[in-house]
């Protein structure tokens, strides 16, 4: 019976989508960093979305994209009658938000092959969609085992240390002077010596409060996990390169105005303003941040994105953490009218000339062939390490088993570790430890 209602339903869809378009996306390799280009436009596109008799019911995934979402969905149902629905989870709550809404929700995001196993009953197959003809490549979509077009890789990120250039001139040095680990660990720590001479610190707050923790807990972590060499979701890893970590971390904690021991109360909110407030040389973020840093009054001029190095051998040649978390799913679940709705809505956002210049705007290299290229000044420093012969580093951490639960013991074991009630040996024991545990709890 349910093969007979998703073959119903598919004829629906392929009737509603042939005014929209079939042509496939182009099979490409991955783009090197995430500042995929958008190529020359091709045939024009029809920008005015269809009327639909559906609605849409997006939980967005980006809290920083909120309020450009939520005023994209407002001209959408101005232009066609179509209710869009935008809530946005709070950080660190997402799949909570969504376990309780699924019902509900149209338009939604799995960031990695365990949440497609989570929700691959609930996600429809997007192949020969509107939305995937959109695609320039496929290297960052999720696919199930049978081969079918589960979600859709809509941006590709990167993050790094990000520098207020200005304030690092003001200490005396230059991005040149930063080529590994040594090196930023000494511009760090001086910095952090004349902290009450220079007016400001070296890092801004490395909180591990929950909107801020998924910074460390999970970026951080992809520094390890990728020079262990993790490229799927292993039953059990070694550890082997947790030295890095710490490298990273103690830098971190000990080269900021934030007392170690305060951590676990310390927002991602507070380390933003202490960064675009000149309060902070370093601020470990990613490209989505642009966006924000030059609405809080940043310029490019004062801006630049440099890797997190940490000790490895090799370093020298290192370009930025880039990969995605961010790949749309439409409800299978959703009436036929309603999942309509939803595929029209992101082809209007990913096609029509002002919503697409907005949405890339937001989330910088976006892989949708009409969308205008990136403008977004830490996306054109990832790609000039590219360039120069730089090795991207790969977003490991998609591969942590039960995710949720791990990064909140690793969380755990480094607000302890940070304020001195436990030894580094707790960090490393949530981490591999940890990590067999969560891989047994979700496949026994």
């Amino acid at each position: 019976m349910k093969k007979l209602i998703a073959l119903l339903l598919a004829m629906v869809m392929v009737l509603g989508l042939v005014a929209c378009g079939t042509e496939k996306p182009t099979e490409t390799n991955a783009p090197e960093a995430e500042g995929t280009q958008a190529p020359v436009a091709q045939d024009p596109v029809e920008t005015q979305a269809p009327e639909a008799t559906g609605s849409v019911y997006y939980l967005n995934f980006k809290p920083e994209f909120d309020g450009a979402l939520q005023d994209l969905a407002k001209t959408y149902t101005e232009k066609t009658g179509v209710e869009v629905k935008v809530v946005t989870a709070a950080s660190g709550t997402y799949s909570d938000t969504l376990n309780a809404n699924i019902e509900d929700v149209t338009i939604y995001n799995i960031g990695n092959m365990a949440g497609l196993a989570d929700w691959d009953e609930y996600a429809l197959d997007l192949t020969d969609t509107a939305i995937a003809a959109e695609l320039t490549t496929n290297d960052f979509n999720l696919y199930n085992e049978a081969g079918e077009l589960k979600a859709i890789g809509n941006c590709y990120e990167s993050f790094g240390i990000i520098v207020n250039t200005k304030l690092l001139a003001d200490a005396g040095y230059s991005l040149a002077d930063i080529t590994n680990f040594e090196t930023l660990k000494a511009v760090a720590e001086d910095i952090h010596a004349r902290a009450a001479e220079l007016g400001f610190d070296a890092f801004s707050a490395a909180g591990l409060d929950g909107s801020s923790s998924w910074r460390f807990s999970g970026h951080l972590a992809t520094l390890p996990l990728h020079y262990e060499g993790v490229t799927s979701q292993v039953a059990t890893i070694t550890g082997e390169k947790l030295d890095l970590f710490k490298n990273v971390w103690d830098l971190y904690i000990n080269n900021s105005a934030n007392d170690p021991t305060s951590l676990t109360t310390s927002t991602g909110d507070e380390s933003k303003a202490q960064f675009a407030e000149g309060k902070a040389v370093f601020y470990q973020n990613g490209t989505w941040e642009y966006a924000g840093l030059i609405e809080a009054g940043m310029t490019d001029e004062q801006l630049a994105m440099i890797p997190i190095y940490c000790g490895a051998e090799g370093e020298e040649n290192a370009a930025l953490c880039s990969g995605t978390e961010n790949c749309w799913a439409i409800n299978a679940k959703a009436s036929a009218e309603d999942i309509q709705a939803s595929i029209d809505f992101l082809v209007w956002l990913v096609s029509d000339p002002d919503a697409s210049a907005v949405y890339v705007a937001q989330l910088g290299a976006v892989p949708f062939k009409n969308c205008p290229a990136s403008t977004n000044k830490f996306v054109n420093d990832g790609n000039a390490m590219l360039a120069e012969g730089k090795t991207s580093i790969s977003w490991a951490f998609n591969y942590t088993p039960n995710v949720d639960a791990w990064r909140a013991t690793v969380v755990t074991a480094l607000a302890a570790y940070s304020a001195g009630t436990a030894e580094w040996s707790m960090v490393e024991e949530a981490f591999v430890d940890g990590w067999a545990y969560e891989y047994s709890v979700v496949n026994g």
